[in-house]
Parts: C-alpha cells; sequence; structure tokens
C-alpha cells in the first residue's frame, strides 16, 4: 500500500466511514473506463437501423439491455464504493480490479445473452409480439446450461469484489478502520457472499433439475430480493447499536 497522503480527521465521511480515495487512481480509471465498454457491448444495436421495422426491432431489446445494464452498474457500484472507501493501490488491487475487468468482458456475453432469451420467452408467454430474431437455444437442455455459463461468470464477478474487501480487511489496522468501518467492512463481504450465494444455487440447480422444470435456476436470482432485505435490516441494527457506541 502506498504511503498514506490525508489525514484521518480531515477526510470526508460518508454514513460514518471516512473516505480514503477520494482521489482517482489509474487502476480505478481503468476499472471505470472497462464498465463503459461493457455498456456499449450491450446497447440494443451498434447499427443505426435502416427501416422501420429495424427500428422496432432495435426498441424491443430495451428491456434486456436495461436489465444487463443494471446488473453490470450494480457491480460497478461495488467497485466504486470499495475505491472510496479504502483508496487502496497495490498490487493486489491491481490484480484484484484486473481479474474483475477480465470476468466482465467475458461475462458481458452470456449476460446479454440470457437476458434477451428470458425477454423472448416472456414475449412469447404473455402472447405479445416477439421480435424478429429468435433465440435458438437448440434443444430445451440448452437452457440449463445457459444458467451454467451464466453463473460461473456472475460467481467469479462476486468472488472479485469479495476479495477486494477481504484485503482491505487485512489491512484493517494500517488503514486504521474505526470500531464502525470494521464492520461495515465485514458486512460488504457477507452481502457479497450472499449475492454470490444466488448464483451458486442457481448452477446447482442447474446441474440437478429438470429443464422442464420453468427455468428453476433463474428463480434462485430473485431469493436475493427476499434475503437481501432481511440481511439489511439485521446488519443495519447492529450497524446502529455500534454507532451509539
Amino acid at each position: 500500500m502506498d504511503s498514506r497522503n490525508y489525514r484521518l480527521d480531515e477526510l470526508p465521511v460518508k454514513d460514518g466511514f471516512r473516505l480514503r480515495g477520494m482521489g482517482m487512481t489509474r487502476i480505478e480509471t481503468f476499472t471505470d473506463a472497462a464498465f463503459a465498454f461493457a455498456l456499449t457491448l450491450l446497447v440494443v444495436s451498434l447499427d443505426i437501423p435502416g427501416s422501420y421495422d429495424e427500428l422496432i426491432a432495435a426498441l424491443r431489446q430495451v428491456p434486456a439491455f436495461a436489465l444487463s445494464a443494471v446488473l453490470l452498474m450494480v457491480f460497478w457500484a461495488g467497485h466504486h464504493t470499495w475505491s472510496r472507501r479504502y483508496g487502496l493501490d497495490d498490487w493486489q488491487t491491481i490484480v484484484l480490479s484486473c481479474l474483475l475487468v477480465f470476468t466482465m468482458l467475458v461475462y458481458v456475453y452470456p449476460l446479454k445473452f440470457l437476458f434477451r432469451a428470458t425477454m423472448e420467452y416472456l414475449s412469447y408467454a404473455l402472447g405479445l409480439a416477439r421480435s424478429s430474431e429468435t433465440f435458438l437455444l437448440g434443444s430445451l437442455g440448452n437452457v440449463n446450461d445457459l444458467f451454467v455459463i451464466y453463473g460461473i461468470g456472475y460467481i467469479a464477478m462476486c468472488a472479485s469484489i469479495i476479495l477486494l474487501n477481504l484485503h482491505a480487511w487485512r489491512l484493517r489496522d494500517d488503514l486504521e478502520l474505526s470500531e464502525l468501518e470494521r464492520y461495515d467492512t465485514r458486512a460488504e463481504i457477507g452481502a457479497w457472499a450472499i449475492v454470490g450465494g444466488a448464483g451458486l444455487l442457481s448452477i446447482i440447480l442447474a446441474l440437478t433439475t429438470p429443464p422442464t422444470w420453468g427455468g428453476l435456476p433463474g428463480w434462485a436470482y430473485a431469493l436475493l430480493g427476499i434475503v437481501m432485505p432481511i440481511y439489511g435490516t439485521k446488519t443495519g441494527r447492529r450497524r446502529r447499536e455500534i454507532a451509539s457506541e
């Protein structure tokens, strides 16, 4: 870790956490640029529609693009929060950030494919007009295979964020983290472990259940809508207790 060029009592504070990384490092700039590039790979179309039908076909891809972009921004926010909180710029940070970038740029393709296939299926199930580009998975069994491929990339990105926070935790004494900051670091690790756990559950379901079970592996991610609020309530209560002390 580079020598600190700040005083702890002069740092800006957000939600009780002193922000040690307000100045962007080169690796953070590189990571932000990589996320921006990944978003361009998700864009509905890189070519200007040449006809009205092509325009409508492109617009039908907007929901899938929006969902994919939101998920990517969740991971971007995780890296951004980590960078602001700890301001680390050592070789471990570079390696782990590059791992995140590499995984994301590979993961963006199954991410886009999965969400577009999902929107195709919903359009079909609801009796809505389907886009002119139909996803042919070859066989029903490929549905579960797609969730396995997607889950591996998803878990790898979660693992990158977890490892970054574990790196900061290892340097907690050097960073002079307060008791509240230490708790927030542990809570962040726990939150990303739960998020990654949904991907692991999805892979297990994809490998053990028939593909005829209505895309059951995809519902593993829906559980986050229940588990994360519970986890947030629990950690928030403990956090307030620590802050009051």
